[in-house]
């Protein structure tokens, strides 16, 4: 006898994919519609399966999805944690920034954390200082010592979260730190190239001690601000600027306009002024592109 019932995906491999039930894990194919569908079938979708026998069955129908990612290719998630090293690597604030924009256009909750404070505890205080001070949710941690481990989890629980950063930051070494049972495999600081060597090659659920998932995953690849990216759309990416006092033109792209409220920020030190200048990068990129077309 068959029965209905839903599930999550936590993972697709050969040809099959693994879905977490109420009870058990269940290993299943895909009926012949989904398997021909556009859309395709993504971990991190909640599925209808029909169980056929003892923890095997064929998924049968994927319900609406809240988000989706193309890059890692993972559905239905609800927050996003930008991680950085405090130092080896440093920080890079202008991929931190583009990952942030990238995330908030997905529908995604953005949230950061600063690894590797064991390394230079009071320069990563520094660097979160002006993302706290945007109303970013921030994190100080050290995989390595341990540090902040319970504050990440507790923020975490009933979410599904993907990791997100630069290579050799120690995104395996936070899973590992959250997880530790499941003694992921980490890829040392490459010398020559200064980098992380990237050991994942395929998106999973991970199930979080307090209840929620985080995905193990490749690591965000599509870094390109979106073609259809509108210069209105990537002010709203700054929470910052809606502190702003009204413009005196009211399409002011906070650049070269006069009166312009944002001004007043940057001098009063309410926005920082490394965050504004990403921004005026990140517009001459939209505008340099408007040109081309």
């Amino acid at each position: 006898m068959t029965e209905k019932r839903e599930g999550i995906i936590i993972k697709g491999y050969g040809g099959f994919y693994f879905v977490q039930g109420e009870e058990a894990i269940y290993t299943c194919s895909l009926r012949g519609r989904l398997r021909k569908s556009s859309k395709g079938v993504l971990v991190g979708d909640r599925v209808l399966l029909t169980v056929l026998e003892e923890e095997k069955g064929v998924v049968e129908e994927v319900f609406p999805r809240t988000s989706q990612l193309l890059r890692p290719k993972v559905a239905n998630v609800d927050t996003a944690l930008v991680v950085f090293a405090a130092a080896d690597p440093e920080p890079d604030w202008f991929l931190v920034d583009r990952l942030l924009i990238l995330i908030q256009l997905a529908g995604i909750e953005p949230a950061i954390c600063c690894n590797k404070i064991d390394l230079l505890p009071k320069e990563a205080c520094d660097g979160l200082e002006p993302y706290k001070k945007a109303g970013f949710t921030v994190f100080k941690a050290s995989a390595k010592e341990k540090i902040g481990r319970e504050e990440l989890i507790d923020f975490l629980t009933d979410r599904v979260t993907v990791l997100a950063g630069q290579s050799g930051v120690g995104k395996s070494s936070i899973l590992n730190m959250l997880l530790p049972s499941w003694q992921l495999l980490t890829g040392d600081i490459s010398q020559k190239l200064g980098r992380g060597k990237h050991t994942t090659r395929y998106s999973e659920l991970l199930a979080l001690p307090k209840g929620g998932w985080v995905v193990d995953s490749p690591g965000f690849s599509l870094l390109d601000l979106p073609e259809d990216l509108t210069q209105k759309q990537l002010m709203l990416c700054y929470p910052e600027m809606k502190r702003a006092e009204p413009c005196r033109f009211d399409g002011c792209l906070h650049h070269k306009e006069p009166d312009c409220g944002v001004k007043e920020l940057l001098e009063s030190k309410e926005f920082d002024l490394g965050r504004y200048e990403r921004y005026i990068a990140f517009l001459t990129e939209l505008q340099d592109r408007e040109e081309k077309y």
